[in-house]
């Protein structure tokens, strides 16, 4: 019975890792990418469904597009993306070139890191306050005895502290490597 609430936990950290991925670190990461679409034939299209994305140095990402026609769109697409960088078109691939990073735009990206980090939190507690709700109800429902309520409810609390300090983990990582120069 505890496994569907145990899924959503799980469910949470890899959302959270998977947001993580996206934020930059003054090294070119190709998973910026993952959420601009591009308009291939009235279709909006991930953006690596089109072309080939390389990192031929640290701090720069070469986009080939399969179909040359989709330069511009696919530059537009970044442009109106929150990436924060200006493409530059060479007329056969698409350069994104990552500035170094400030100090306190650094500071900026932790500071949204531990946001992101406590709404995971936030959300597994959730989960656990709906997992005791549903072991009150089949309590309250003579399903199970108070035994197997609290043993249950303990099971509970141990999953949750352990997707808590997950969470913890996967701050202090991303932390570090923002920091890192």
């Amino acid at each position: 019975m505890l496994t569907q609430f145990e899924e959503k936990m799980g469910k949470t950290l890899a959302s959270l890792e998977r947001d993580y991925q996206g934020i930059r670190a003054g090294r070119a990461n190709p998973h910026i990418l993952d959420k601009i679409k591009v308009d291939y034939y009235g279709t909006p299209t991930p953006l690596q469904q089109v072309g080939n994305i390389t990192v031929p140095e640290a701090r720069m990402l070469v986009i080939q597009p399969w179909d040359s026609s989709l330069l511009k769109k696919i530059e537009k697409a970044i442009q109106n993306s929150d990436v924060g960088i200006n493409p530059s078109n060479d007329g056969k691939v698409i350069r994104l070139v990552f500035p170094e990073l400030t100090e306190e735009r650094r500071k900026d990206l932790v500071k949204d890191v531990k946001k992101k980090g406590e709404q995971a939190k936030v959300a597994v507690r959730n989960i656990r306050r709906d997992a005791n709700d549903a072991l009150k109800k089949k309590n309250k429902a003579n399903e199970i005895s108070e035994d197997e309520l609290k043993d249950n409810e303990e099971k509970v609390q141990k999953m949750t502290d352990k997707f808590i300090k997950e969470i913890d983990k996967a701050i202090d990582a991303k932390s570090k490597e923002i920091l890192t120069i």
